[in-house]
């Protein structure tokens, strides 16, 4: 039981992490066109071997 002392703040340090980690990519834009990627591969100028 002495080992619950150890991980439950570890867990919650690291989901405080990944939140901080989400909350940082959302207000730098990285979520702003989640399908532009998705839409832009199947047009046909993609180009798969660039210069």
């Amino acid at each position: 039981m002495e080992v619950l002392g150890i991980l439950i703040p570890v867990s919650l340090f690291l989901g405080a992490g990944g939140l901080v980690a989400f909350w940082w990519l959302l207000r730098k834009g990285q979520f702003d066109d989640p399908e532009g990627d998705a839409h832009r591969i199947l047009r046909d100028d993609y180009d798969d071997k660039p210069k």
